[in-house]
């Protein structure tokens, strides 16, 4: 009862424990204790042995838990004897007498057993002084003597064994009880211990909370530092899609200008080289071929053999110039003197401007937020004082010194009364010993009687010559006789004794307890207290119409819920009111919203740049015929392959006769492969070249006009947009960045409920606390051991009843008599006679004489 107490006050302190609560934000653990005591108990094997004496129980008690009846005596103060004239209570009484009639009935057994058997041992000790009740030494012959003795011997030996095992039940249950008895000490220390835990865990979770307030205020902190980046960075990232696509354009314009003028400036000296060079050209091969014409004017041509050839080669001779298309190749001079006036103004420093001005707007924010956000840091800094300030004022330690020093004077009860319990332990430990060795040395003394007298009996004696083991045998059945009418009727009454409390404990309070029914009659209501609805509530809260209930305190704390919402302190501490963040979350969003940022001045791209586009647009580049000049540009420097041309005329000089003529063709077809080498190969290269530039003019000119013209209004709608509309994705922006700030703390805020109310102290070790008193100490460590003695020990009491009257009966068998019955003609004995006892005359004095007559017609 102490440790409920213990329990009980440590549920209405809690209250006060409990009123503190604290902030955080972002994810975290609530840190929590580690716990000794298990809460599941076994009493290992001899949980079979509890289980059988429960089935028991329910035999003699098979009746519903008296709900009722429990409540009214609840209510009665469990007063019943002074109130026998009111109708109401004498019924009362006659349903506690229903419900107990298998109890009574058995006490009553037990009590006649202990007044019966007394009287009865004494009535019997005195007829057998009288030599009745078998009390003399005398034995007729029956026809049926060995299977009666047969029968009564086996019959003798199944109740001693069943006696045994009941005895086996009483040291079991004895050993039971001692070896737990002593373990209550660890199992107690370590209940207090996880209390004293539980409360300690209180402050410290505490203290945890608090500081996740200043983990989430440095957070914020940490963002009003990184303004520029989150608030900034989100404008930014917001008018990127907008603006950058422009400047992007307005950037690759500024490479194509540049890249015009290269190629125009390229292109123009490569006209002016293929022009100069087709002039050359034209001039190198005239003067080839009239060498030619002069060498074939000759008299070799003359001859008949040489003729045709001379013919075939000044046929030729006309393929030896160059080609005028290339002659007529323009000058560029004039788009390209229109380029270099739009360079004379760097439009892509002007575009870097803007992209300067455009990415300047994070720092801008940063400059012009810097007042306002340390006003929003020093307004959380009074936020977290009065965090700290709120969680002062809550009477922590007051309550925790308070029930410190509750649980150091419960502990000191409890110390106190387990000694006391183990002085009682080791006095009924005794007298259950004594009991169970008596009960023992019974069964040991039949026994023993029963092995004497079987192996010791011999059939063809006769009872007054029956051997000295046999005797020994009937006298160690008589023994225990004895001995069961002189202490049968004392351990009946230790039976007695333990059996009702047992039974009564094992159904009042055991199984009540573990099905919840116990908690469901505290719970009724104005029972503990008739001004209280609710008792509990009203111990803890003050507000005893609140329904909290013992089932459900017991229910939650075995769920290891926290203590705030199992024991409902919502009801008398507010801790949402202890600790309101949201009365400064209305103070932070309004600093906040005084964010007034100015992006005014962005100027992505200024007029001078403008008027760079639209000159570079009017430059003429579009207006040329890059069709015409690809096409003079792929044609061939000459009308003939020089090369081939040079390789054909080697054939046919190689077919004149040796002579002046040969040496001569020889000589101009080197002269044509040099010309070749030096002029027409450089042509082409050039050739190549002019074309590459006319693509990339080609390229740029295409829908020059109107590249530029999109581009330059993209870009007046862009700083259109700058200039009267950035404020609106200002305001949003800084909405976004107020909303995130003021998250943390409503995160926060979630995370605090959720702990204080679920997480934080929770209460298994009180619902464990309770299963250690009630289900493990009182019903595990005492009650099923004790319902297990008196089951042992009473089932072998009550069989010793037909054990001993077998074992009277069984001793005329093995016990040597003093006298017997002798016939001198057994042939002369009627089968009446012998049926019905009498088989002859009584002959005293006969002790040890051989009777050759009965030995040899009566088998035992």
């Amino acid at each position: 009862m102490a440790l409920l107490f213990g329990i009980l006050l440590l549920l209405g302190l809690c209250g006060n424990i409990i009123s503190e609560n604290t902030s955080e934000a972002l994810d975290y653990e609530l840190p929590t204790s580690k716990y000794e005591t298990e809460d599941t108990y076994s009493p290992g094997p001899i949980s079979v042995l509890f289980q059988m004496v429960r089935i028991f129980i329910y035999i003699v008690q098979p009746g519903d838990f008296p709900e009722d009846s429990i409540r009214k005596l609840i209510r009665n103060k469990f007063e019943v004897s002074t109130v026998y004239d009111e109708p109401e209570n004498i019924v009362l009484i006659l349903k506690i007498a229903h419900y107990e009639i298998g109890v009574i009935l058995c006490v009553i057994l037990g009590v006649l057993f202990i007044i019966l058997l007394p009287v009865v041992g004494c009535i019997f000790a005195i007829c057998r002084c009288c030599n009745k009740c078998g009390g003399k030494m005398h034995q007729r012959p029956k026809e049926n003597a060995p299977f009666q003795r047969r029968c009564l011997a086996i019959s003798l030996l199944v109740i001693c064994v069943l006696v045994s095992i009941g005895i086996i039940y009483g040291f079991a249950a004895n050993h039971h009880v001692r070896h737990r008895i002593r373990k209550s000490q660890k199992l107690i220390d370590s209940n207090l211990k996880d209390l004293r835990t539980l409360v300690n865990e209180a402050p410290q979770q505490i203290d945890y909370i608090v500081d996740q307030f200043n983990t989430t205020k440095e957070k914020a902190f940490l963002d009003l530092d990184n303004i520029h980046s989150l608030l900034g960075g989100g404008i930014l990232e917001r008018l990127k899609p907008k603006v950058i696509p422009v400047l992007d354009e307005i950037q690759v314009m500024a490479k194509a200008i540049k890249e015009t003028k290269v190629a125009l400036e390229n292109m123009n000296q490569n006209f002016k080289s293929l022009r100069d060079g087709s002039q050359q050209l034209s001039n190198s091969l005239s003067a080839v071929k009239q060498n030619m014409q002069n060498s074939l004017q000759g008299p070799e041509c003359l001859l008949p053999q040489v003729s045709d050839i001379c013919k075939n080669i000044e046929s030729s001779l006309s393929q030896l110039e160059g080609n005028p298309e290339l002659s007529k190749l323009p000058s560029m001079d004039t788009e390209l003197q229109n380029i270099n006036n739009v360079l004379r103004n760097d439009l892509d420093a002007m575009v870097q401007k803007g992209y300067q001005s455009f990415n300047d707007i994070p720092k801008r924010v940063q400059v012009q937020t810097t007042n306002i956000v340390a006003e929003i840091k020093k307004l959380l800094n009074t936020v977290g004082s009065n965090v700290k300030d709120a969680t002062k004022d809550i009477p922590i330690q007051k309550s925790l010194s308070e029930f410190n020093s509750h649980m150091d004077e419960i502990e000191k009860e409890i110390k106190q009364k387990l000694h006391r319990a183990e002085e009682v332990d080791s006095y009924w430990w005794l007298c259950s010993l004594i009991s169970c060795f008596l009960l023992l040395l019974i069964v040991i003394f039949f026994y023993l009687g029963l092995l004497c007298g079987v192996y010791g009996y011999d059939k063809h004696t006769t009872p007054t010559t029956r051997g000295f083991v046999s005797n020994t045998g009937g006298i160690f059945l008589m023994v225990g006789v004895g001995f069961c009418f002189l202490f049968c009727w004392i351990v009946m009454i230790l039976v007695v004794l333990s059996f009702v409390p047992g039974v009564n404990m094992e159904k009042l309070i055991c199984e009540p307890y573990a099905n919840g029914k116990i908690f469901q009659i505290l719970d009724t209501p104005y029972l503990l207290n008739k001004e209280w609805k609710y008792y509990i509530s009203g111990m803890v809260l003050k507000k005893p119409d609140i329904e909290l209930t013992f089932e459900q305190i017991y229910s939650d704390c075995k769920n290891n819920r926290g203590i705030y919402s199992t024991l409902q302190l919502e009801n008398r501490f507010n801790i949402s009111e202890s600790l309101d963040i949201h009365k400064h979350t209305d103070n932070i969003n309004n600093q906040l919203e005084r964010l007034d940022i100015k992006l005014g001045g962005i100027v992505l791209l200024n007029e001078e740049g403008k008027n760079n586009l639209k000159e570079f647009s009017n430059s003429g580049i579009d207006n040329i015929d890059y069709d015409t000049l690809l096409a003079q540009s792929k044609t061939s420097p000459g009308k003939v392959n020089l090369l081939s041309f040079s390789y054909d005329l080697d054939t046919k000089a190689d077919r004149l006769p040796p002579g002046q003529l040969k040496q001569s063709m020889k000589s101009e077809a080197q002269t044509i492969r040099k010309i070749h080498q030096d002029q027409v190969l450089p042509m082409e290269k050039t050739q190549v070249d002019v074309q590459k530039n006319i693509k990339i003019l080609q390229r740029t000119s295409g829908g020059l006009k109107e590249k530029v013209s999109k581009i330059l209004q993209s870009l007046d709608s862009v700083q259109v947009f700058i200039t009267n509309d950035i404020s609106s994705v200002i305001v949003e922006e800084t909405k976004k960045f107020a909303k995130k700030i003021l998250r943390y703390f409503e995160h926060y805020l979630e995370w605090v409920e959720l702990a204080v109310t679920e997480k934080m102290v929770p209460c298994k070790p009180v619902a464990t606390a309770m299963d250690s008193a009630f289900k493990v100490i009182l019903c595990g460590f005492i009650v099923d051991p004790l319902n297990l003695f008196w089951f042992g020990i009473g089932k072998a009491t009550f069989l010793l009843l037909p054990a001993l009257i077998i074992a009277v009966k069984l001793a005329k068998h093995y016990r040597r008599m003093e006298s017997e019955d002798v016939y001198e003609d057994l042939q002369t004995i009627p089968p009446e006679t012998m049926d019905s006892g009498n088989t002859g005359y009584d002959k005293n004095h006969l002790y040890g004489v051989h009777n050759p007559v009965m030995s040899s017609s009566l088998q035992y």
